[in-house]
């Protein structure tokens, strides 16, 4: 079954870098899924949930999961202890995460390469 891929003005991104993100896989040709799949990382002892993960995005192509935090350090700990559960208890996922200084980098990087296309760097 084919899936269309998603459009920026479909989905309801939790946080602007998100949308960033999801802006540079697009100019970039890089499919991409929003928050497909929530992984259970803790149980009750009658076996419900209690801690889950849903990582931002997958991308199919590359069957690698996203997950971009720029928010406050206290809830970047939080969230390094879930992708450190994930893949001890899903070692056959692959997941990165992007934290602010990578989704800055990006920022500049493009914003370097607009100034130069403007300035008439680019032939």
């Amino acid at each position: 079954m084919q899936v269309d891929q998603p459009t920026l003005s479909k989905v309801k991104f939790a946080h602007p870098s998100e949308l960033f993100v999801a802006g540079v896989l697009d100019a970039n040709g890089i499919k991409w899924d929003y928050e497909p799949v929530e992984f259970v990382l803790e149980t009750d002892e009658l076996g419900r949930p209690t801690t889950a993960f849903r990582p931002d995005f997958f991308l199919p192509d590359w069957k690698l999961f996203l997950e971009v935090t720029t928010m406050n350090q206290k809830y970047v700990t939080s969230k390094n202890r879930k992708v450190r559960l994930l893949r001890e208890l899903f070692p056959e996922v692959r997941i990165e995460v992007l934290y602010r200084k990578d989704v800055m980098s990006l920022v500049e990087t493009i914003k370097g390469l607009q100034q130069e296309r403007d300035e008439g760097f680019w032939i």
